[in-house]
């Protein structure tokens, strides 16, 4: 009687699939596919970072939602009807001005960009002008007859018209904390002084042309649903079909002369160079740190010498101008040592400390209390006054 014995045939087993495959060295190189994973995720993430537009956090912009931005008021002028343009530089101003004759540009120069030239080309090409908080040179290149005159009073945040402008009328009241006063025009939202001239936070030409708001606080979208805020914003710039929203910055500044920025000049890649370096970094610390261990802190005896202390307690009062309370400190300590000295007590008086002083060193007591009661004026006699009581200490100690 044989006995056979059953062999699996490995031609009749089915082929192994690439997938099986590289399951199997998935499940052999945990930790490398793990790493792989997540390098590609960060890799992904710091692309689409660099590649999406980064958002317009600029205070009172068109395209802002944030709390300081102006995106509130630029919707619902237009949802009334308003074509609103937001523009980012001089060049597509000038262009969008120069398409839609007899529009209203809305102007916030913030850091006074614009030079007289480039003002007065706007002034031409731009039916009406709204101007947020100009500073003196702006106001002064518009020439629009309209001067700065001060700050609304401090505690004063709710502003009555104060005037028969239609737009300041209809609006009423509005919230306008630490705005900036204007004189010359016609002023509204303001107070006038019993010898000067009128001032408001919203001024307007002779001409009617241009219009100064003095604050950016009722425009943007945290205040803008306070008193009659909203109001006054879209009768003041919705007074035309078309709105140029224009906030200049670093790139109009002598433009169009100005030399490209450090950011122009860079090519497009240099974008992801800075995430990639902070995620290496990262890495780094995380492979280094875990191969170190935790840190352990151990408790090491510090000499610092006396001299070191005293200078460096020196310089503080130096740097921080504390000459008062260097002269108390010097006195101090001379009272100190002259009482122990003597083997007074340590709650002795300072006239109990000259008047022995003095009768030991045969010299007048007005004279030793007046050295100790001194006030020097400056760093430079508090100097000299310091060299005074170590000449007195010396005297006690030698005699």
């Amino acid at each position: 009687m044989t006995q056979e014995t059953l062999v699996p045939d490995d031609s009749a087993a089915p082929p192994s699939s690439g997938g099986n495959r590289a399951l199997d060295w998935a499940r052999k190189h945990r930790g490398l596919a793990l790493a792989a994973a997540v390098l590609v995720l960060a890799l992904a993430l710091v692309a689409a970072n660099a590649l999406a537009a980064p958002p317009d956090s600029r205070v009172l912009s068109a395209r802002n939602p944030g709390p300081s931005g102006a995106q509130a008021v630029a919707r619902i002028l237009g949802n009334h009807g308003v074509a609103v343009h937001p523009v980012d530089d001089f060049s597509a101003a000038v262009e969008v001005l120069s398409g839609h004759p007899d529009s209203t540009l809305f102007l916030y120069d913030a850091g006074s960009y614009l030079d007289s030239g480039q003002l007065q080309r706007l002034k031409g090409l731009a039916g009406r002008i709204i101007v947020v908080a100009p500073r003196f040179a702006t106001l002064q290149d518009l020439d629009a007859g309209i001067h700065q005159a001060g700050v609304v009073p401090e505690g004063t945040e709710i502003l009555e018209p104060g005037c028969r402008d239609t737009d300041a009328v209809a609006a009423g009241p509005i919230l306008a904390p630490d705005a900036f006063l204007y004189s010359g025009g016609s002023t509204c939202y303001g107070a006038r002084a019993a010898d000067g001239p009128e001032t408001g936070v919203m001024a307007r030409s002779s001409t009617g042309d241009i219009t100064v708001l003095g604050s950016s606080g009722f425009l943007s979208n945290a205040d803008l649903a306070q008193q009659g805020n909203a109001a006054l914003a879209i009768r003041s710039l919705g007074f035309s079909g078309s709105l140029v929203w224009y906030l200049p910055g670093v790139s109009d500044y002598n433009s169009p002369g100005s030399e490209r920025t450090l950011n122009e000049l860079a090519p497009p890649w240099a974008n992801l160079l800075g995430p990639w370096l902070i995620f290496v970094a990262a890495l780094a610390m995380v492979w280094r740190g875990r191969r170190l261990g935790p840190l352990v802190f151990e408790p090491l005896p510090v000499v610092v010498k006396a001299g070191e202390t005293a200078y460096g307690r020196a310089r503080l009062y130096h740097n921080a101008g504390a000459t008062d309370l260097a002269r108390n400190n010097l006195r101090a300590g001379t009272l100190a040592r002259l009482a122990s000295h003597f083997r007074m007590p340590a709650d002795a008086s300072a006239d109990y400390v000259a008047r022995r002083t003095a009768e030991y060193l045969d010299r007048p007591y007005a004279e030793v209390l007046a050295l100790l009661d001194k006030t020097p004026a400056g760093e430079a006699r508090l100097v000299e006054w310091a060299q005074d009581l170590n000449k007195l200490e010396q005297e006690v100690a030698e005699r």
